[in-house]
């Protein structure tokens, strides 16, 4: 079946044809591990993981490469502003290294609780120097970089149809924003390849090299690692959609200057922002939640994953805490109808009927990673009355593979009930005797948010913990 993705690149959905067959290249833009990563950043790395699972459900033999940036990225992607790096060491009086570590670790833990596979390969720029500065010299020996103010620079008028993924213009006020910037750029576009002369006189990054003891730039790591693990050219590259305008048109035209390989990337995806009132959520502005914030009001993580499933990649995402609520609403109701069905053992698999569902699920995955549609069949999968339970329970764990929401390792929790809940729920039960349905139901409400579900039977109020 065919596999069709959105390629930045073309602006349409391509077909998607692997260099080598069977085999896939996938890098992905990692973190600058400076602070935690808030709730928009891993919406991106969900992303990366269905494309990631999807891939492997076509059978493809994959390597998936993340970068860790420790080093040498600036507030702004087109090389001014703080040291991020820097800017977070000072915030928490800690060395770079110890904040790099620190940050990525966490980084690591909230994957982790996401249900995010780990990638092949997780380099950290730091480790990596050496190829760096290899990459430069061959761009130099190209003739695409340039010496100025004691830095090296790319030199983009060398490079033909520089700024092709993001479609840029000649001539706008942004360019001359950055050339005013930086007054040794030739080009309002160029950009740094290597540091040695920057305002940071407190770097604590630095290293020897051929153009003089400094640090890269930001945009040089990513094409000197994917590079190492994945060859000179690759299949897919993946990111946030901000790195287009700057960071990955630098990439293409670095890498394509120095390794003269025409694409260097066959296929770009890119995700959407997640957005709180129209803004896209950013670690430096007011809008910054991280993942263990929703945690510590109560929501799973695995609801987040949910919740960012529920709309496509491509499509911006509204984050509220209303629109989370209902997300695990609906995922609460799934996992009691997993484990009710997962508790069935009568009736048989019938390999007709999964045969069925499962075409049409890989025809949604394979349709540019159709998340939305995926969930609604597996709904209409589970209302299907004229198939056994192990059946629904069989194909349930097949989408799994690419939905990656636990359905194997659901289970019923039970609820430690204290005095205060156990009065609540007697009150509860003597309101709806005395017919006061609207206290009961404020009560529940209480209850819910307390993490107790309550469940009314001929036996009894019964409860679960959510």
């Amino acid at each position: 079946m065919t596999l069709k993705l959105y390629n930045t690149l073309a602006r349409k959905k391509e077909v998607f044809k692997p260099i080598k067959d069977g085999e896939v290249g996938l890098y992905s833009c990692g973190p600058t591990v400076y602070n935690y990563a808030h709730i928009g950043n891993l919406r991106t790395y969900v992303f990366n993981d269905v494309l990631r699972r999807t891939l492997k459900y076509n059978g493809y033999n994959l390597k998936h490469v993340m970068n860790i940036t420790d080093v040498g990225h600036l507030t702004s992607d087109a090389d001014s502003g703080e040291d991020k790096m820097l800017k977070g060491a000072k915030r928490e009086k800690k060395t770079v290294y110890e904040l790099a570590e620190f940050y990525t670790k966490a980084f690591m833990v909230d994957l982790e609780k996401l249900n995010i596979e780990t990638p092949e390969i997780i380099p950290k720029a730091t480790d990596h120097i050496k190829e760096m500065i290899e990459i430069i010299r061959k761009i130099e020996k190209n003739g695409y970089a340039y010496s100025a103010g004691g830095n090296i620079y790319f030199d983009t008028s060398k490079f033909k149809d520089y700024g092709r993924l993001a479609r840029l213009e000649n001539d706008d006020s942004e360019k001359k924003s950055r050339v005013d910037a930086d007054k040794n750029k030739r080009n309002p576009n160029d950009f740094v390849l290597w540091f040695t002369k920057s305002k940071f006189d407190e770097q604590e990054m630095k290293w020897d090299s051929p153009f003089g003891k400094g640090y890269p730039g930001w945009h040089i790591e990513c094409s000197a690692m994917s590079s190492k693990y994945l060859g000179e050219q690759f299949d897919i590259h993946t990111g946030g959609i901000d790195h287009i305008q700057v960071h990955h048109t630098n990439e293409i035209a670095q890498s394509e200057a120095a390794f003269n390989k025409h694409p260097w990337v066959k296929y770009w995806l890119h995700g959407e922002f997640l957005v709180i009132d129209k803004d896209k959520m950013a670690k430096s502005g007011d809008n910054f939640l991280k993942l263990q914030t929703l945690v510590d009001k109560g929501f799973d993580p695995i609801v987040y994953r949910y919740f960012c499933l529920t709309a496509h990649y491509k499509q911006q995402l509204k984050f509220s805490f209303d629109g989370l609520e209902s997300s695990r609403n609906s995922f609460n109701a799934l996992k009691n109808k997993v484990i009710e069905i997962k508790k069935d053992d009568d009736g048989e698999i019938h390999k007709r009927l999964d045969h069925r569902y499962t075409e049409e699920f890989k025809e949604l995955i394979n349709d540019d990673l159709n998340m939305p549609k995926v969930l609604a069949l597996m709904y209409h999968v589970l209302k299907d009355e004229k198939i056994s339970n192990k059946d629904k329970y069989s194909i349930l764990l097949d989408f799994d593979r690419v939905l990656g929401l636990g359905f194997k390792n659901m289970k019923e929790e039970i609820a430690e009930v204290n005095g205060e809940i156990e009065a609540l729920i007697k009150e509860r039960d003597n309101a709806k005797k005395q017919k006061d349905f609207a206290k009961a139901d404020k009560i529940r409400n209480e209850l819910k948010h307390k993490g107790i579900v309550l469940e009314d039977s001929k036996d009894g109020t019964k409860w679960k913990k959510i």
